[in-house]
This record gives structure tokens, sequence and C-alpha cells, in this order.
């Protein structure tokens, strides 16, 4: 069948929509885990959980569905990375877990003890998540030793590579400010004071990451701006992430908390936008041969397939979309002491 697109694109970017989607709404709860131990006081540690308690799980539903949606349209891409990546992907799926496990545990007792260790459980997870998150894609970007079979030669430790690592922390550091811009929305009185001094410091160490990340990705991939050497517009793409990186803490000066975290939002979604458009239209680059490449072209699903997929996919993405514009909706404004349930 005709059709007036490329499906391989549209999966690409649907694939790339979703993960998008993840990183925003599941990377500020993320970022409140990574700072729940700066809190003190097990009301403040209540208040900063109760913050994202109605939406943290809703937002790994979007976790799920890029999964789903890499499964069903590139499922050699997901066979080889979740083969690849078998104990990164383990010990991410823990993280997942233990996150889950503490802030539900976390109150049934009153004993101080309990509650700090699944406090220190759920921050812990957060970070780690996060972290693992950032030392995938670094690994994605670099390329990874995958042969003609398609299948990963490598070991756990080939992924720690320096590279990876500038971005896995340069992860971290985007989702605690993500989350502490958050928090600076959903509190008020004392606590919101010293989450603004939060938001402070994550603002600069995301600041020092965005650097070192963007000169260690000149160093090591500087294949990734080879789209923008060749097509000079491109560089709009680069230039519209800094002014949005830049413009946080503009307007977190000026007090404008809502438009501090949208210009985090799109912070996210155009180094998301860099990283699509470096890696286009491979997903899975060999650093073997450039023929084992694993692309969205030779690793996908078969026409059928995608063009079924897409039906279900553009039938159920407005109810997922639904759900979460009616949770935050329902859940918007300050988190009250009288409202906690964690």
């Amino acid at each position: 069948m005709n059709y007036p697109f490329d499906l391989h694109v549209v999966w690409f970017l649907l694939v790339g929509v979703l993960l998008t989607g993840y990183a925003i709404l599941d990377g500020f709860d993320l970022g409140v885990g990574g700072l729940l131990l700066f809190a003190k006081g097990d009301t403040n540690r209540r208040i900063l959980l109760n913050s994202i308690g109605p939406v943290w799980d809703g937002n790994e539903v979007w976790l799920v569905v890029g999964g789903g949606a890499l499964f069903a349209a590139f499922p050699d891409v997901y066979a080889t990375v979740f083969s690849g990546f078998y104990l990164p992907l383990m010990l991410l799926l823990a993280g997942l877990i233990f996150r889950a496990v503490a802030i539900e545990f976390r109150s049934k007792e009153p004993s101080p003890r309990w509650r700090s260790f699944w406090d220190a459980s759920f921050s812990i997870a957060s970070l780690l998540i996060a972290l693992l998150m950032g030392v995938a894609l670094g690994n994605i970007v670099l390329g990874v030793p995958v042969g003609a079979d398609r299948e990963y030669a490598g070991g756990f430790f080939n992924l720690l590579n320096p590279y990876a690592l500038i971005l896995g922390v340069s992860t971290v550091a985007l989702f605690l400010m993500h989350g502490s811009i958050y928090l600076v929305m959903k509190t008020e009185g004392d606590l919101q004071t010293e989450v603004k001094k939060w938001v402070k410091t994550a603002m600069i160490f995301f600041g020092v990451c965005y650097g070192a990340l963007t000169i260690a990705t000149f160093v090591f991939a500087p294949h990734m701006a080879d789209k923008i050497r060749q097509q000079p517009w491109l560089f709009l793409l680069p230039l519209a992430s800094l002014l949005a990186v830049a413009n946080v803490p503009r307007e977190m000066h000026h007090g404008r908390e809502q438009r501090a975290f949208l210009f985090s939002c799109l912070s996210i979604v155009f180094l998301m936008s860099l990283f699509g458009l470096g890696m286009f239209p491979n997903m899975v680059p060999s650093t073997i041969s450039v023929a084992y490449n694993l692309t969205a072209y030779n690793a996908s699903a078969s026409e059928a397939t995608q063009t079924t997929m897409l039906s279900i996919s553009l039938l159920g993405l407005p109810f997922v979309l639904a759900y979460t514009t009616v949770i935050y909706t329902v859940f918007r404004g300050k988190v009250k002491v009288s409202h906690l349930h964690y």
C-alpha cells in the first residue's frame, strides 16, 4: 500500500515523542525523589511525596507505552537493546520497583527508622533510574558492538565509558532542576523558601553539566552535528535548546515558576529533538561496522504490522493524553498538610 508519508519515519518520531513525554513527566518526579533526603522533618518529606503521589504512576505509563511502541515497530532494536543492556535494565527495573514500594510503604509504620529506610530507598532509586537512562542514551549515541547477528558483543563495563557517564550525570542534574522547580509550584511557606535554594543549586549543577556535555559531544560524538553542518538552518534547534535552558534561571529570578517549569520542559523537548536529529535513521549504531547498524528501516517490523499498530496507537494515545490532563487538572495547586495521604 502506498502512503503519503514514510511509516518508518512516523514510528521513529512516535517513539521519540513517547520517550520525550516520559522524560518530561517522570523527569520531575524522579527529581523530587532525588531531592527527598534534603527535606528536613517527616512532615516536609510527606509533603514532597504527596506532591507527586497522585501522578507518579501515571507518568510511568509513558515509559510502558514507549517500550511497547519500540517492541511493535522496531522489534530487532528492542531485542538487541534489551538483551545487550540486560544488567543495566534489571537495575532500572529494580529502581522502578523500589520507588513504587517505597512511596506506598513508608507511612505504614510510625517508626523513624522505617520511614528513613524507605525515604532513602526512594531517593536512591530515583537517582539511579535517571543515571541509567542517561548512560543508556550515551551508549546509543556512541554506538555499541553489534555484530552481523544483531547481538551485543560487549560487556557491562563497556557501557561505563566517559561520555555515557557524563550524559548520565547530566540527566540526573536536569531532572533535579526539573523536579525542584515543580516543587516550588507545589509548596508554600518555609518549605518553599528552602526549595528555592535547591533550585539555585540544581540550576548551577545542570548548567555545568550542560556545558560539559556539549564539549564532550563535540569530542566523543562529532557525528551528532553532521546534519546541522549539512543544513545550517537546523542550527536553530541547538540555539532554541540553549535559549530554553537560559530562560529557566531568568524566569525563576523574576518569580515566574510556571514559566520556568515550561522552559524546563522545553529544554527536555529540544535536547531529545537534538538526540533524534543526530541519530536518524540509526537507532543502534554498531562500532564494529556501519553495515551492522540497526536503523529505522532495516530493523523495523513489516508494513502491515506498523500500519495496524499505528491505527491502535492513534486510537489509544488520546486516552493517555486525556487521563494525564484530567489528573493534572484535578490535583493542581499547592499541596496542603491536611491533604497528605502517603
